[in-house]
C-alpha cells in the first residue's frame, strides 16, 4: 500500500487551521486597538488584515507525477483509450492547503472625532481615529471562526476514517 497522500487531507486542515488562528488573532487586535489613538509609528493605529493563498510547498505526488504505465493492446475493438492529455493536471491547480502570505494595514483612513479635550485633538478640535469598523470586524471573526470549525470537522473526519482504515487492516 502506498502511503504517499494517506495524510494529505488532514495537512490542508491543519494548514487552514493555522491560517484561521492567525486571522481571528488579528481581528482581535484590531478590536482590541479600535480606540487607540497614538501608536509608536505616530498616528492613530491602522485596521491589519491577513492574505492568504495557496500553500505550493506539500502536494499529492499522485496528482504531479503520471503513475508508470505498462504498454498494452486492446481486447475489443470497442474499447477507447483514454487519452492522458485531456484533462492536464498543473501543479499550479493541485489543492495543498493553504498559507499566511502577509498582514498588511489597510490604508483607508480613519474617521475624526470632534474632542477638543483629548490629548491627541488638532488645533481645530479633530482626533484622528482608527480605520476599524467594528461590524466589519465581528462579521469577519464570524467567518474566521466558522472556517475554523470546517476545518477542524474535516480533520476529525479524515483522522476517523484513517483509525477505521487501521481496524479494517
Amino acid at each position: 500500500m502506498s502511503m504517499v497522500g494517506l495524510f494529505t487531507s488532514m495537512n490542508i486542515s491543519a494548514s487552514g487551521l493555522r491560517a484561521q488562528r492567525v486571522r481571528q488573532n488579528i481581528i482581535a487586535s484590531n478590536i482590541a486597538n479600535a480606540e487607540t489613538t497614538r501608536t509608536p509609528e505616530g498616528g492613530p493605529y491602522q485596521r491589519q488584515s491577513v492574505r492568504l493563498e495557496a500553500d505550493p510547498r506539500e502536494f499529492d505526488q499522485r496528482f504531479v507525477f503520471p503513475p508508470p504505465r505498462m504498454p498494452g493492446t486492446l481486447t475489443q475493438p470497442n474499447h477507447m483509450p483514454i487519452p492522458n492529455d485531456e484533462f492536464p493536471i498543473k501543479r499550479e491547480y493541485i489543492g495543498s492547503g493553504v498559507k499566511v502570505a502577509a498582514i498588511e494595514k489597510d490604508p483607508a483612513p480613519g474617521r475624526l472625532v470632534y474632542d477638543p479635550s483629548h490629548p491627541d485633538a488638532n488645533k481645530e478640535g479633530y482626533v484622528a481615529m482608527p480605520n476599524v469598523n467594528m461590524v466589519q470586524e465581528m462579521t469577519d471573526l464570524i467567518t474566521a471562526t466558522r472556517a475554523y470549525e470546517a476545518n477542524t470537522t474535516a480533520f476529525n473526519a479524515a483522522k476517523s476514517m484513517l483509525t477505521q482504515a487501521l481496524d479494517i487492516v
